[in-house]
């Protein structure tokens, strides 16, 4: 009978455990930096929005304590922290790594690049995933997509970009690959955090930037100083991040653990996207009260940007095999949707009056 009754007792056991999970659940309690200071909407709350979704679907087994820019570890050496372990884990934008890791822009934002869900498709069905996962593990690293957003402005000037020639010596705030096209096209190129771009500018120490959306770059005060803001963003097209994770613990957790993550971060980057597209159109028509002046970059600008891209992209596969793998994937798969991209959507300007 005392055998029945143990046999009786971890039998329930095991079913309450099945059913709540409580087996199958590490409990987390990590510090979590985000490259992005909270308050920017679209941009900055996702690192708390995947902290919420984590803590309610985990029964507050995982919980994250997420510390603004810098008062942990600074945004551009978010992912070193993370490799050495300093950290377990860190909300960033993967092209702060480009200096260290040639192919972390194409997972995070690329000129002349794939549209957001586009973006996110090659991700999750065209193989990014697994090239993200194997280029950041070489460095003990485990990237999630975590969030995405539609495309950036093409910049925040002072004065009007007529030509080409107006690039040149001009001081610009730029990240990624665009800023290495922008190098190429004359001009003399920052890297800065968000927190620091709007005092470089205010100050002179720059004359340019750019950084994310009109609803973002308004939040930060740019409209205050440059009158100027230029579209498209040719240098985004779109602006993924990511929740990175020592790869020693993302290893050793428990694999419903793992698919928390998942699940909370792909709901996430639905919802960072859908906030994006759906507070820029307010913020625009509110420029004239402002006087700034929404202003598209010419289309022989454009062309002469494209090929000047060409060329970083060219020189960037030819000497990095990581770049070159991911962007031929990315090609790849560009070449491929375009049969259903190119029937299937009507066009950008049809209807409109």
């Amino acid at each position: 009978m005392h055998q029945l009754l143990n046999n009786t007792a971890l039998a329930t056991v095991a079913v309450v455990m099945m059913v709540t999970g409580a087996s199958a659940t590490d409990r987390i309690r990590w510090k979590v930096p985000n490259a992005f200071p909270s308050h920017l909407p679209a941009l900055g709350e996702n690192a708390g929005i995947v902290a919420n979704l984590l803590k309610n679907v985990s029964g507050g087994e995982i919980q994250f304590k997420i510390f603004e820019p810098g008062n942990l570890v600074p945004p551009l050496e978010l992912t070193d922290a993370v490799q050495n372990g300093s950290i377990e884990a860190g909300y960033t934008w993967m092209g702060y790594d480009a200096g260290k890791i040639p192919a972390s822009p194409l997972f995070a934002a690329r000129p002349f690049g794939m549209e957001p869900w586009e973006f996110t498709a090659w991700w999750y069905d065209g193989g990014g995933r697994e090239l993200g996962e194997e280029v950041y593990g070489k460095r003990n690293v485990h990237p999630i997509l975590c969030g995405i957003n539609g495309p950036e402005t093409a910049g925040w000037f002072r004065k009007e970009i007529i030509s080409m020639t107006d690039l040149d010596g001009l001081k610009i705030r730029f990240a990624g690959l665009g800023g290495e096209v922008m190098q190429k096209a004359g001009a003399s190129v920052t890297l800065l955090p968000g927190s620091e771009i709007f005092q470089a500018l205010e100050k002179g120490a720059i004359d340019a930037t750019e950084f994310s959306m009109p609803a973002v770059d308004q939040t930060l005060g740019f409209d205050k100083v440059a009158k100027y803001n230029y579209f498209p963003g040719w240098h985004q097209t779109y602006t993924a991040f990511h929740l990175i994770v020592n790869k020693e613990v993302w290893d050793g957790l428990e694999d419903q653990t793992k698919a928390m993550f998942d699940t909370a971060c792909t709901a996430t980057t639905l919802r960072s996207l859908s906030r994006g597209e759906a507070i820029q159109g307010d913020v625009i028509r509110g420029f004239s009260e402002k006087g700034v002046q929404a202003k598209k970059v010419p289309e022989d600008m454009l062309r002469e940007l494209k090929m000047l891209t060409d060329e970083v992209m060219e020189t960037q596969a030819a000497a990095d095999e990581d770049f070159r793998q991911v962007y031929e994937s990315q090609q790849t798969f560009a070449r491929d949707y375009q049969t259903w991209k190119g029937l299937a959507y009507l066009p950008r300007d049809f209807g409109t009056e």
